[in-house]
Protein backbone atom coordinates (compact mmCIF):
# COMPACT_ATOMS: atom_id res chain seq x y z
CA UNK A 1 0.00 0.00 0.00
CA UNK A 2 2.71 2.11 0.80
CA UNK A 3 3.90 2.55 -2.68
CA UNK A 4 0.44 3.11 -4.16
CA UNK A 5 -0.53 7.20 -4.84
CA UNK A 6 -2.34 8.45 -2.10
CA UNK A 7 -5.58 8.80 -4.62
CA UNK A 8 -5.80 5.27 -5.29
CA UNK A 9 -5.56 4.73 -1.86
CA UNK A 10 -8.35 7.39 -1.09
CA UNK A 11 -10.16 5.14 -3.85
CA UNK A 12 -9.44 1.99 -2.69
CA UNK A 13 -10.75 2.58 1.03
CA UNK A 14 -14.42 4.11 -0.83
CA UNK A 15 -14.88 1.19 -2.45
CA UNK A 16 -14.37 -1.11 0.59
CA UNK A 17 -16.21 1.14 3.25
CA UNK A 18 -17.70 4.06 1.43
CA UNK A 19 -21.32 4.82 0.67
CA UNK A 20 -21.42 2.16 -2.45
CA UNK A 21 -18.61 0.38 -1.13
CA UNK A 22 -18.47 -3.76 -0.81
CA UNK A 23 -18.64 -3.94 3.13
CA UNK A 24 -22.34 -1.55 2.69
CA UNK A 25 -23.42 -3.37 -0.47
CA UNK A 26 -23.04 -6.95 1.71
CA UNK A 27 -25.21 -5.23 4.92
CA UNK A 28 -27.55 -4.05 2.68
CA UNK A 29 -27.97 -7.06 1.10
CA UNK A 30 -28.35 -8.95 4.96
CA UNK A 31 -30.53 -6.45 6.14
CA UNK A 32 -32.71 -5.48 3.34
CA UNK A 33 -32.47 -1.81 3.37
CA UNK A 34 -31.54 1.01 1.06
CA UNK A 35 -29.07 2.99 3.03
CA UNK A 36 -25.89 2.22 4.02
CA UNK A 37 -25.44 1.50 7.64
CA UNK A 38 -21.81 2.23 7.64
CA UNK A 39 -20.98 5.96 6.55
CA UNK A 40 -17.65 6.96 7.41
CA UNK A 41 -17.17 9.65 4.62
CA UNK A 42 -15.79 12.86 5.92
CA UNK A 43 -15.79 11.75 9.47
CA UNK A 44 -11.94 11.34 11.26
CA UNK A 45 -12.75 7.40 11.48
CA UNK A 46 -12.07 6.79 7.51
CA UNK A 47 -9.31 9.29 7.25
CA UNK A 48 -7.38 7.38 10.47
CA UNK A 49 -8.44 3.64 8.85
CA UNK A 50 -6.91 5.20 5.55
CA UNK A 51 -3.62 6.26 6.94
CA UNK A 52 -3.12 3.11 9.09
CA UNK A 53 -3.68 1.19 6.01
CA UNK A 54 -1.39 3.43 4.17
CA UNK A 55 1.48 3.25 6.89
CA UNK A 56 1.17 -0.43 8.16
CA UNK A 57 3.93 -1.19 5.56
CA UNK A 58 6.48 1.08 7.50
CA UNK A 59 6.32 -0.80 10.50
CA UNK A 60 6.65 -4.13 8.98
CA UNK A 61 9.23 -3.19 6.75
CA UNK A 62 11.10 -0.99 9.20
CA UNK A 63 10.78 -2.86 12.51
CA UNK A 64 10.19 -6.71 10.69
CA UNK A 65 13.54 -5.51 8.59
CA UNK A 66 15.75 -5.51 11.77
CA UNK A 67 14.28 -7.77 14.08
CA UNK A 68 14.41 -10.80 11.24
CA UNK A 69 18.33 -9.16 11.06
CA UNK A 70 18.94 -10.05 15.25
CA UNK A 71 21.43 -12.17 16.12
CA UNK A 72 19.77 -15.72 17.63
CA UNK A 73 22.62 -16.31 19.74
CA UNK A 74 21.07 -13.54 22.19
CA UNK A 75 17.97 -14.59 22.62
CA UNK A 76 19.38 -18.01 23.04
CA UNK A 77 21.69 -17.00 25.74
CA UNK A 78 19.06 -15.54 27.76
CA UNK A 79 16.77 -18.88 26.73
CA UNK A 80 20.20 -21.11 28.34
CA UNK A 81 20.25 -18.66 31.85
CA UNK A 82 16.95 -19.55 32.62
CA UNK A 83 14.52 -16.67 31.35
CA UNK A 84 10.97 -17.30 30.10
CA UNK A 85 9.98 -16.39 26.47
CA UNK A 86 8.01 -13.40 28.07
CA UNK A 87 10.69 -12.36 29.56
CA UNK A 88 12.97 -13.13 26.94
CA UNK A 89 11.23 -10.85 24.93
CA UNK A 90 11.01 -7.42 27.13
CA UNK A 91 14.42 -7.49 28.52
CA UNK A 92 16.14 -8.79 25.18
CA UNK A 93 14.37 -8.43 22.22
CA UNK A 94 12.00 -4.86 22.87
CA UNK A 95 14.76 -3.12 23.79
CA UNK A 96 16.83 -3.96 20.65
CA UNK A 97 13.78 -3.01 18.46
CA UNK A 98 13.41 0.58 20.29
CA UNK A 99 15.37 2.11 17.82
CA UNK A 100 13.28 0.63 15.15
CA UNK A 101 9.97 1.55 16.20
CA UNK A 102 10.74 4.78 17.65
CA UNK A 103 11.95 5.21 13.79
CA UNK A 104 9.15 3.84 12.30
CA UNK A 105 6.66 5.78 14.53
CA UNK A 106 8.39 9.36 13.54
CA UNK A 107 8.55 8.05 10.15
CA UNK A 108 4.63 7.47 10.23
CA UNK A 109 4.12 10.46 11.93
CA UNK A 110 6.14 12.63 9.40
CA UNK A 111 3.79 11.17 6.53
CA UNK A 112 0.41 11.66 8.50
CA UNK A 113 1.32 15.04 8.76
CA UNK A 114 2.28 16.04 5.55
CA UNK A 115 -0.38 14.02 3.98
CA UNK A 116 -2.60 15.67 1.78
CA UNK A 117 -4.66 13.85 -0.82
CA UNK A 118 -5.96 11.02 1.61
CA UNK A 119 -7.60 13.75 4.30
CA UNK A 120 -8.71 16.44 1.32
CA UNK A 121 -10.53 13.36 -0.76
CA UNK A 122 -12.37 11.61 2.39
CA UNK A 123 -12.04 14.22 4.58
CA UNK A 124 -13.51 16.96 2.64
CA UNK A 125 -12.15 20.84 3.70
CA UNK A 126 -14.25 20.41 7.53
CA UNK A 127 -10.65 18.54 8.47
CA UNK A 128 -8.30 21.00 7.62
CA UNK A 129 -4.86 20.17 7.57
CA UNK A 130 -1.89 22.36 7.38
CA UNK A 131 -1.19 21.05 3.58
CA UNK A 132 -5.13 21.36 3.09
CA UNK A 133 -5.43 24.96 4.25
CA UNK A 134 -2.37 25.97 2.27
CA UNK A 135 -3.94 24.32 -0.90
CA UNK A 136 -7.26 26.16 -0.13
CA UNK A 137 -5.44 29.66 0.67
CA UNK A 138 -3.38 29.42 -2.86
CA UNK A 139 -6.11 28.03 -5.03
CA UNK A 140 -9.47 28.78 -3.56
CA UNK A 141 -8.76 31.59 -1.52
CA UNK A 142 -6.05 33.31 -4.02
CA UNK A 143 -4.56 34.39 0.00
CA UNK A 144 -0.84 33.89 -0.90
CA UNK A 145 0.66 35.54 2.28
CA UNK A 146 -1.31 32.99 4.45
CA UNK A 147 -0.12 30.47 2.11
CA UNK A 148 2.86 31.29 2.27
CA UNK A 149 3.00 31.92 6.09
CA UNK A 150 1.93 28.13 6.39
CA UNK A 151 4.18 26.36 4.23
CA UNK A 152 7.33 28.33 6.03
CA UNK A 153 5.23 26.73 9.26
CA UNK A 154 4.85 23.33 7.66
CA UNK A 155 8.53 23.17 6.80
CA UNK A 156 9.63 24.20 10.11
CA UNK A 157 7.53 21.70 12.02
CA UNK A 158 8.81 18.94 9.16
CA UNK A 159 12.34 19.70 9.77
CA UNK A 160 12.14 19.44 13.56
CA UNK A 161 10.90 16.70 13.29
CA UNK A 162 13.41 15.09 11.07
CA UNK A 163 15.60 16.23 13.45
CA UNK A 164 14.41 14.52 16.26
CA UNK A 165 14.51 11.47 14.39
CA UNK A 166 18.10 12.40 13.52
CA UNK A 167 18.86 12.51 17.60
CA UNK A 168 17.07 9.85 18.95
CA UNK A 169 18.15 7.46 16.71
CA UNK A 170 21.83 8.05 17.19
CA UNK A 171 20.94 8.48 20.97
CA UNK A 172 19.17 4.70 21.38
CA UNK A 173 21.00 3.50 18.42
CA UNK A 174 22.99 -0.21 19.95
CA UNK A 175 25.75 -1.54 18.24
CA UNK A 176 24.66 -4.90 17.01
CA UNK A 177 26.18 -8.02 14.68
CA UNK A 178 23.30 -7.96 12.69
CA UNK A 179 22.60 -10.98 10.46
CA UNK A 180 21.00 -11.99 6.65
CA UNK A 181 17.73 -12.57 7.47
CA UNK A 182 18.12 -16.27 5.33
CA UNK A 183 20.73 -16.86 7.97
CA UNK A 184 18.91 -16.74 11.27
CA UNK A 185 15.58 -17.69 9.81
CA UNK A 186 13.87 -21.13 11.11
CA UNK A 187 10.89 -22.77 10.22
CA UNK A 188 8.28 -22.49 12.79
CA UNK A 189 7.34 -25.48 15.20
CA UNK A 190 4.08 -26.95 14.68
CA UNK A 191 1.98 -25.18 17.02
CA UNK A 192 3.64 -22.09 15.62
CA UNK A 193 1.84 -22.71 11.90
CA UNK A 194 -1.55 -22.06 13.19
CA UNK A 195 -0.06 -18.20 14.37
CA UNK A 196 2.02 -17.77 11.39
CA UNK A 197 -0.97 -18.72 9.05
CA UNK A 198 -3.17 -16.53 10.88
CA UNK A 199 -1.01 -13.30 10.93
CA UNK A 200 -0.76 -13.73 7.13
CA UNK A 201 -4.19 -14.01 6.57
CA UNK A 202 -4.39 -11.39 8.77
CA UNK A 203 -2.29 -9.15 6.51
CA UNK A 204 -3.76 -9.73 3.19
CA UNK A 205 -6.89 -9.06 4.66
CA UNK A 206 -5.87 -5.37 6.04
CA UNK A 207 -3.00 -4.87 3.41
CA UNK A 208 -4.98 -6.15 0.01
CA UNK A 209 -8.38 -5.69 0.94
CA UNK A 210 -9.07 -2.63 -0.41
CA UNK A 211 -6.99 -2.71 -3.40
CA UNK A 212 -9.20 -5.86 -4.44
CA UNK A 213 -12.43 -3.40 -3.16
CA UNK A 214 -10.97 -1.08 -5.33
CA UNK A 215 -11.06 -3.74 -8.65
CA UNK A 216 -13.73 -5.67 -7.85
CA UNK A 217 -16.16 -2.27 -7.91
CA UNK A 218 -14.68 -1.05 -10.91
CA UNK A 219 -15.94 -4.04 -12.80
CA UNK A 220 -19.31 -4.21 -10.55
CA UNK A 221 -20.61 -1.04 -9.40
CA UNK A 222 -24.35 -0.12 -10.56
CA UNK A 223 -25.43 -3.71 -9.73
CA UNK A 224 -26.04 -4.74 -13.06
CA UNK A 225 -23.04 -7.67 -12.71
CA UNK A 226 -19.51 -7.43 -14.66
CA UNK A 227 -19.33 -4.70 -16.98
CA UNK A 228 -16.70 -2.49 -18.78
CA UNK A 229 -18.71 0.33 -19.09
CA UNK A 230 -16.75 2.75 -16.60
CA UNK A 231 -13.70 1.77 -18.79
CA UNK A 232 -15.53 2.67 -21.32
CA UNK A 233 -16.42 5.87 -20.32
CA UNK A 234 -12.82 6.95 -20.08
CA UNK A 235 -12.73 7.34 -23.58
CA UNK A 236 -15.46 10.11 -23.51
CA UNK A 237 -16.50 13.20 -22.34
CA UNK A 238 -20.41 13.14 -21.72
CA UNK A 239 -21.59 16.01 -20.69
CA UNK A 240 -22.52 15.12 -17.32
CA UNK A 241 -18.71 13.98 -16.52
CA UNK A 242 -16.28 15.75 -14.33
CA UNK A 243 -13.52 16.63 -17.23
CA UNK A 244 -12.89 18.87 -19.59
CA UNK A 245 -11.66 16.66 -21.66
CA UNK A 246 -11.77 12.58 -21.98
CA UNK A 247 -10.60 11.20 -18.98
CA UNK A 248 -8.12 8.91 -20.75
CA UNK A 249 -6.26 12.16 -22.39
CA UNK A 250 -5.23 11.92 -18.68
CA UNK A 251 -2.90 8.79 -19.37
CA UNK A 252 -1.24 10.45 -21.94
CA UNK A 253 -0.49 13.87 -20.38
CA UNK A 254 0.92 11.35 -17.49
CA UNK A 255 2.91 9.10 -19.68
CA UNK A 256 4.27 12.30 -21.00
CA UNK A 257 5.46 14.30 -17.62
CA UNK A 258 6.83 11.19 -15.84
CA UNK A 259 9.29 9.90 -19.50
CA UNK A 260 10.13 13.70 -19.80
CA UNK A 261 10.09 13.56 -15.39
CA UNK A 262 12.76 10.34 -15.81
CA UNK A 263 15.05 11.54 -18.34
CA UNK A 264 15.59 14.85 -16.43
CA UNK A 265 15.70 12.92 -13.15
CA UNK A 266 18.46 10.50 -14.31
CA UNK A 267 20.50 13.46 -15.89
CA UNK A 268 20.18 15.16 -12.12
CA UNK A 269 20.37 12.21 -9.98
CA UNK A 270 23.48 10.53 -12.13
CA UNK A 271 25.42 13.89 -11.69
CA UNK A 272 24.69 14.13 -7.99
CA UNK A 273 25.56 10.24 -7.59
CA UNK A 274 29.03 10.92 -9.55
CA UNK A 275 29.79 14.16 -7.15
CA UNK A 276 28.92 12.06 -3.87
CA UNK A 277 30.34 9.16 -4.57
CA UNK A 278 34.28 11.12 -4.59
CA UNK A 279 35.89 10.45 -1.05
CA UNK A 280 33.64 12.30 1.57
CA UNK A 281 34.97 15.96 2.01
CA UNK A 282 33.66 19.33 2.76
CA UNK A 283 31.62 19.42 -1.06
CA UNK A 284 29.71 15.78 -0.18
CA UNK A 285 29.25 17.01 4.08
CA UNK A 286 27.41 19.96 1.98
CA UNK A 287 25.94 18.54 -0.89
CA UNK A 288 24.24 15.17 0.46
CA UNK A 289 21.69 16.98 2.63
CA UNK A 290 21.41 19.53 0.15
CA UNK A 291 20.32 16.90 -2.73
CA UNK A 292 17.84 14.92 -0.24
CA UNK A 293 15.89 18.72 0.96
CA UNK A 294 13.30 18.45 -1.38
CA UNK A 295 11.78 14.58 0.76
CA UNK A 296 12.28 16.92 3.52
CA UNK A 297 8.73 19.02 1.82
CA UNK A 298 5.76 18.28 0.95
CA UNK A 299 4.63 18.41 -2.18
CA UNK A 300 1.58 20.92 -1.64
CA UNK A 301 4.59 23.20 -0.67
CA UNK A 302 6.71 22.51 -3.81
CA UNK A 303 3.98 22.97 -5.74
CA UNK A 304 2.81 26.38 -4.03
CA UNK A 305 6.69 27.53 -4.30
CA UNK A 306 6.92 27.21 -7.99
CA UNK A 307 3.72 29.20 -8.35
CA UNK A 308 5.42 31.86 -6.35
CA UNK A 309 8.91 31.50 -8.15
CA UNK A 310 8.15 30.65 -12.02
CA UNK A 311 5.89 33.13 -12.45
CA UNK A 312 6.33 33.35 -16.25
CA UNK A 313 5.89 29.11 -16.44
CA UNK A 314 3.26 29.04 -14.64
CA UNK A 315 0.77 28.15 -17.89
CA UNK A 316 4.02 26.17 -19.24
CA UNK A 317 3.48 22.53 -19.59
CA UNK A 318 7.24 22.02 -18.36
CA UNK A 319 6.42 23.37 -15.20
CA UNK A 320 5.11 19.74 -14.48
CA UNK A 321 8.35 17.44 -14.97
CA UNK A 322 10.16 20.42 -13.37
CA UNK A 323 8.36 19.68 -10.23
CA UNK A 324 8.31 16.04 -10.33
CA UNK A 325 11.74 16.17 -11.31
CA UNK A 326 12.43 17.81 -7.83
CA UNK A 327 10.74 15.05 -5.75
CA UNK A 328 12.10 11.85 -7.99
CA UNK A 329 15.55 13.02 -8.36
CA UNK A 330 16.57 12.32 -4.46
CA UNK A 331 14.83 8.69 -4.88
CA UNK A 332 17.13 8.52 -8.29
CA UNK A 333 19.84 9.66 -6.48
CA UNK A 334 19.85 6.91 -3.07
CA UNK A 335 19.29 4.39 -6.07
CA UNK A 336 22.12 5.17 -8.00
CA UNK A 337 24.63 5.92 -5.46
CA UNK A 338 25.35 2.59 -4.00
CA UNK A 339 25.50 0.96 -6.90
CA UNK A 340 28.55 3.64 -7.50
CA UNK A 341 30.06 3.05 -4.42
CA UNK A 342 30.32 -0.27 -4.35
CA UNK A 343 32.22 -0.37 -7.52
CA UNK A 344 35.98 -1.81 -6.64
CA UNK A 345 38.58 0.50 -8.59
CA UNK A 346 40.72 -2.75 -8.73
CA UNK A 347 38.78 -4.24 -11.00
CA UNK A 348 38.81 -1.48 -13.53
CA UNK A 349 42.79 -1.32 -12.96
CA UNK A 350 42.68 -4.97 -13.52
CA UNK A 351 41.03 -4.53 -16.79
CA UNK A 352 43.52 -1.49 -17.48
CA UNK A 353 46.64 -3.82 -17.14
CA UNK A 354 45.06 -6.41 -19.54
CA UNK A 355 45.19 -3.51 -22.30
CA UNK A 356 41.54 -2.39 -21.95
CA UNK A 357 40.99 1.45 -23.00
CA UNK A 358 38.85 3.39 -20.13
CA UNK A 359 35.61 2.62 -22.26
CA UNK A 360 35.97 -0.51 -22.93
CA UNK A 361 37.06 -0.82 -18.93
CA UNK A 362 34.14 1.04 -18.16
CA UNK A 363 31.49 -0.84 -20.38
CA UNK A 364 32.42 -4.52 -19.41
CA UNK A 365 33.46 -3.83 -15.81
CA UNK A 366 31.00 -0.96 -14.34
CA UNK A 367 28.19 -0.83 -16.70
CA UNK A 368 27.14 -4.41 -15.84
CA UNK A 369 26.42 -3.08 -12.03
CA UNK A 370 25.42 0.86 -12.76
CA UNK A 371 22.93 0.09 -16.02
CA UNK A 372 20.85 -2.54 -13.27
CA UNK A 373 20.66 0.44 -10.82
CA UNK A 374 20.08 3.08 -13.22
CA UNK A 375 16.90 0.69 -14.94
CA UNK A 376 15.86 0.66 -11.38
CA UNK A 377 16.32 4.87 -10.66
CA UNK A 378 13.98 4.96 -13.80
CA UNK A 379 11.55 3.08 -12.97
CA UNK A 380 11.54 5.30 -9.39
CA UNK A 381 11.46 8.12 -11.06
CA UNK A 382 8.42 6.88 -13.77
CA UNK A 383 6.39 5.63 -10.81
CA UNK A 384 6.82 8.94 -8.34
CA UNK A 385 5.65 11.12 -11.37
CA UNK A 386 2.70 8.68 -12.29
CA UNK A 387 1.32 9.12 -8.71
CA UNK A 388 2.51 12.67 -7.89
CA UNK A 389 -0.44 14.32 -6.92
CA UNK A 390 -0.01 17.77 -4.46
CA UNK A 391 1.88 19.64 -6.60
CA UNK A 392 0.26 18.50 -9.77
CA UNK A 393 -2.87 19.71 -7.93
CA UNK A 394 -1.62 23.17 -7.76
CA UNK A 395 0.57 23.68 -10.99
CA UNK A 396 -0.99 21.78 -13.85
CA UNK A 397 -3.68 23.64 -16.25
CA UNK A 398 -7.50 22.21 -16.45
CA UNK A 399 -6.54 21.36 -20.01
CA UNK A 400 -3.93 19.24 -19.11
CA UNK A 401 -4.97 17.22 -16.01
CA UNK A 402 -2.80 13.92 -15.17
CA UNK A 403 -3.77 10.42 -13.65
CA UNK A 404 -4.23 11.23 -10.18
CA UNK A 405 -6.13 14.50 -10.98
CA UNK A 406 -8.68 13.19 -12.90
CA UNK A 407 -9.07 10.40 -9.81
CA UNK A 408 -9.66 13.69 -7.18
CA UNK A 409 -12.00 15.74 -9.98
CA UNK A 410 -14.41 12.23 -10.21
CA UNK A 411 -14.52 11.47 -6.50
CA UNK A 412 -14.96 15.35 -5.80
CA UNK A 413 -18.24 14.79 -7.86
CA UNK A 414 -21.31 13.28 -7.37
CA UNK A 415 -22.54 10.66 -9.35
CA UNK A 416 -22.38 6.78 -10.06
CA UNK A 417 -20.44 7.65 -13.93
CA UNK A 418 -17.95 10.12 -11.87
CA UNK A 419 -17.46 7.31 -9.46
CA UNK A 420 -17.34 4.63 -12.03
CA UNK A 421 -14.44 6.19 -13.51
CA UNK A 422 -12.27 6.94 -10.63
CA UNK A 423 -12.56 3.61 -9.58
CA UNK A 424 -11.75 2.73 -13.57
CA UNK A 425 -8.42 4.90 -13.83
CA UNK A 426 -7.64 4.36 -10.21
CA UNK A 427 -7.32 0.83 -11.10
CA UNK A 428 -5.37 1.44 -13.79
CA UNK A 429 -2.84 3.62 -11.80
CA UNK A 430 -2.48 1.02 -9.23
CA UNK A 431 -1.82 -1.89 -11.78
CA UNK A 432 1.22 0.28 -13.64
CA UNK A 433 2.57 1.07 -10.20
CA UNK A 434 2.50 -2.80 -8.73
CA UNK A 435 3.99 -3.35 -12.28
CA UNK A 436 6.93 -0.80 -11.22
CA UNK A 437 7.52 -2.29 -8.19
CA UNK A 438 7.65 -5.78 -9.13
CA UNK A 439 10.25 -4.16 -11.75
CA UNK A 440 12.27 -2.55 -9.43
CA UNK A 441 12.50 -6.07 -6.98
CA UNK A 442 13.24 -7.55 -9.92
CA UNK A 443 16.25 -5.51 -11.02
CA UNK A 444 17.75 -3.73 -7.93
CA UNK A 445 20.83 -5.71 -6.65
CA UNK A 446 20.90 -6.46 -3.12
CA UNK A 447 22.67 -4.00 -1.30
CA UNK A 448 22.34 -1.32 -3.15
CA UNK A 449 19.47 0.55 -2.53
CA UNK A 450 19.03 2.66 0.31
CA UNK A 451 14.67 2.48 -0.20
Amino acid sequence: PFVMPTVVVAAAITALIGRQGIVNQWLQTLFQTNTPPIDLLQTIWIILIAHAFYNVSVVIRTVGGFWGALNPRLRQAAAVLGASPPRVFWEITLPLLLPSIIAASLLIFLFCFTSFGVVLILGGLQFTTLEVEIYRQAVSLFNLPVAAFLSLVQMALTFAVMALYTRLQARLSIPLELQPATAVARPPRRHQWYFVGGAVLFLLLVLLGPLMALVWRSFTLGGDGWTLAYYQELTLNRRQSAFFVPPVIAVRNSLFFASATTALSLFLGVVSAYLLARPRGWLSTILDPLFLLPLGVSAVTLGFGYIVAMGPLRTSLILVPIAHTLIAAPFVLRSFLPALRSLDPQLRNAAAVLGAGPIRSWWEVDAPILLRALLVSAIFAFTVSLGEFGATLLISRPDTPTMPVVIFQALSRPGLLNYGQALAMSTILMTVCTVAVLLIERFRLPGTSEF
